[in-house]
C-alpha cells in the first residue's frame, strides 16, 4: 500500500446548487481552516490532488513565470514604435498594429489551445505553446520587414495564449477549494506585472543597445523555462468520480448512505506512481470523448452566465481602460513642459504598478480566510460569494486612483500624482483579477475548460477595442473628462457588483443553475473539468 498524503476519507460534496458546497468535517477527517477537502482526493498517488506540495508550487511557478514573460513580450515592443516608423517606412499608426494585433492573437490562441489540452492533455499543449512562443520569439529578433516582424509577433502571440488559462485550469487541477484564492494569487500578481515589459525594454534601448535585445532575452527566458516545464510538468488530467450530493428531501440516512458513497468512490485500490520515465512522456493519452469544435462554440454560452461576464469586463476594463490609459499618457506628458523628463525615462510609470502589486501581495490568502471564517460561521456550509467581501475597499480605491491620475494630467500637477494614482488602480485590480477569477471559478462547475476560452479570449477583445481610440479621444477630450470622469465612472459601476454578487450571487446562481443554458453545459459536462 501507497502512503498518501491527504486523507481520502471526506465527506465534503457540492450542495444542490453549483458555488454550494458542504465542507463539514466529521471526527478523525482532514481539515484546513476548520473545512473538510474538496474535491475529494482519491487514494490513486497519480491523482493531482495527492501530489507533493514542491511539485504543485513548482508547476504553478512554472506557469506564473510564462505568464509573466508572454505578457511583457506582448507589450514590451511599445517602445519601439517610433524606431518601427523609420526603420520600415511606416506611419506610427502602422507599427503599433505589432503592439495589437499580437495582442488580439494572444487572446485567440485560447480558442484553439484551450480545447487541445481538453482532448490531447495539459503537459504536451504546454510544451508545444513554449516552443511556438520561443520560435516566434527568435524569429522576431531575426525580422528585417514589417510583415516579417508581424508574422513573428503574431506566432508568439498565439503561443503563449495558453499561458492565462493553463495556470487557472492547474490550480484547478491540482489544489483544493481553501487553497485556490491564494494560488491564483500568484498568478495573478506575475500576469500583472508582465505589464512592466515596456520599462525593460525602454532601458535596453537607453542602454544604446539594438531593439532585438529584448527578443534575445525573452527567447533565453523561453528556452529555460521550456526545459523546467519538460521536467517539472507531469500530466495533470485526472477523471474525478463526484457522486449526486444529497437533496434536501432526502432522510438523515439516505444522506449518510450517500456521504459513505462519496468516501468510496474515492477509495479503490491503490495503483503504483508512475515511474520518472512515464512523467516525462511529452505525450499524453488523446480523450476520444472531449469534443474540439464544440467546445469552441459552446464557450461563447458563457458570456450568457453573469459571473463569466463579470471576469471578462473586469479584466477589459482594467487593462483596455487603465492600463493603457496610464501607458499612453504618461509617456506624453512627462517628456513635455513642466516635467520635461527625458524619453528614457518615459517607462518609469511601471514603478507605480509594481509598487500597487507588491502592497498587494501580503493579502494573497485573504479571500480564502474570509470565505473560511464565514463558512465556519455558516455550519460548514460554503458558498461561493463569501469571498467577495475583501474587495469592498478596492471598490473605492480603483475609482479614486483613476480619479488622481486624471486631474494631475489635467492640471499639471506634481509627477508623484501619476505614480500614486497607478498604484491605487492597479493595488485594486490586483485584488478584482483575482478575486472576481475565483468566484467563477467556485460558481460554475461544469465544463471549466470553456469559461477559460471566453474569459481570456473576451478580456483580450474588450481591451485591444477600447486601445485602438482610447488616446484619440483621451487628447481631444481632455483628461479630466475622460479619465476622472467617463472612464472613472465605467470602472466604478464594474466594480459595484461585488455589491449586486454579495446580495444576490446565489439567487443568480439558482436563476442559473435551473435554466435551459445550465441543462445544456449538464448534458454536454465533460468528466474531470469540474470543481
Amino acid at each position: 500500500m501507497v502512503a498518501v498524503r491527504h486523507d481520502v476519507h471526506s465527506h465534503a460534496h457540492e450542495e444542490g446548487v453549483p458555488g454550494t458546497v458542504n465542507l463539514q468535517a466529521r471526527e478523525g477527517e482532514e481539515t484546513h481552516y476548520g473545512q473538510a477537502l474538496y474535491p475529494v482526493p482519491s487514494s490513486d498517488p497519480n491523482d493531482p490532488l495527492q501530489w507533493p506540495a514542491w511539485k504543485k508550487n513548482a508547476i504553478l511557478a512554472i506557469c506564473a513565470v510564462y505568464s509573466f514573460l508572454g505578457n511583457s513580450a506582448l507589450l514590451g515592443p511599445s517602445v519601439y514604435i517610433g524606431i518601427y516608423s523609420k526603420e520600415f517606412g511606416i506611419d506610427p499608426n502602422t507599427a503599433a498594429g505589432l503592439i495589437n494585433y499580437p495582442n488580439l492573437a494572444f487572446g485567440f490562441g485560447s480558442l484553439i489551445l484551450v480545447p487541445s489540452y481538453h482532448k490531447f492533455g495539459r503537459r504536451p499543449v504546454m510544451l508545444f505553446s513554449l516552443v511556438a512562443y520561443a520560435a516566434g520569439l527568435i524569429g522576431a529578433s531575426q525580422a528585417t520587414t514589417y510583415a516579417g516582424l508581424m508574422g513573428a509577433r503574431v506566432v508568439h502571440g498565439f503561443g503563449s495564449g495558453v499561458c492565462e488559462a493553463l495556470p487557472v485550469q492547474l490550480v484547478n487541477d491540482t489544489f483544493f477549494l481553501h487553497e485556490r484564492g491564494k494560488k491564483l494569487g500568484w498568478y495573478t500578481a506575475a500576469l500583472c506585472l508582465g505589464a512592466t515589459g515596456p520599462m525593460y525594454a525602454g532601458y535596453m534601448l537607453g542602454g544604446g543597445y539594438s531593439w532585438r535585445l529584448f527578443f534575445y532575452v525573452e527567447f533565453a527566458f523561453a528556452m529555460a523555462l521550456l526545459i523546467a516545464a519538460f521536467f517539472l510538468v507531469e500530466e495533470s488530467r485526472y477523471k474525478r468520480s463526484f457522486p449526486q450530493a444529497p437533496s434536501p428531501a432526502k432522510s438523515e440516512n439516505e444522506k449518510d448512505a450517500i456521504a459513505t458513497e462519496i468516501v468510496s468512490n474515492n477509495s479503490p485500490e491503490v495503483p503504483s506512481r508512475k515511474t520518472w520515465a512515464e512523467q516525462l512522456k511529452p505525450w499524453s493519452s488523446i480523450d476520444h470523448e472531449a469534443p474540439f469544435f464544440i467546445t469552441m462554440l459552446r464557450a461563447f454560452t458563457y458570456l450568457l452566465v453573469p459571473s463569466a461576464l463579470w471576469v471578462v469586463t473586469t479584466y477589459g476594463l482594467f487593462i483596455g481602460l487603465c492600463a493603457l490609459t496610464f501607458n499612453f499618457i504618461f509617456p506624453i506628458k512627462i517628456v513635455a513642459p513642466p516635467y520635461n523628463w527625458s524619453e528614457t525615462n518615459s517607462g518609469l510609470i511601471a514603478i507605480g504598478t509594481v509598487l500597487g502589486y507588491l502592497l498587494a501581495l501580503p493579502f494573497l490568502p485573504a479571500s480564502d480566510r474570509l470565505a473560511a471564517r464565514l463558512t465556519k460561521r455558516n455550519n460548514g456550509i460554503r458558498e461561493a460569494e463569501m469571498r467577495l467581501g475583501v474587495l469592498l475597499p478596492a471598490l473605492i480605491i480603483a475609482p479614486a486612483g483613476l480619479i488622481l491620475f486624471g486631474m494631475t494630467a489635467e492640471n499639471n500637477l506634481h509627477w508623484i500624482g501619476y505614480f500614486f494614482g497607478v498604484g491605487m488602480v492597479q493595488w485594486a485590480a490586483y485584488f478584482y483579477f483575482t478575486v472576481t477569477l475565483a468566484y467563477a471559478f467556485d460558481s460554475n462547475t461544469a465544463n471549466l475548460s470553456e469559461f477559460l476560452i471566453i474569459a481570456n479570449l473576451g478580456k483580450q477583445a474588450v481591451s485591444f477595442g477600447l486601445g485602438l481610440e482610447v488616446l484619440n479621444w483621451i487628447l481631444s477630450t481632455g483628461y479630466s473628462k475622460v479619465v476622472a470622469g467617463a472612464f472613472t465612472v465605467v470602472l466604478f459601476c464594474n466594480c459595484v457588483m461585488v455589491v449586486v454578487f454579495m446580495l444576490f450571487g446565489k439567487r443568480i446562481r439558482i436563476l442559473v443553475a435551473s435554466s435551459r443554458l445550465a441543462a445544456l453545459h449538464r448534458r454536454t459536462v465533460v468528466q474531470g473539468e469540474t470543481h
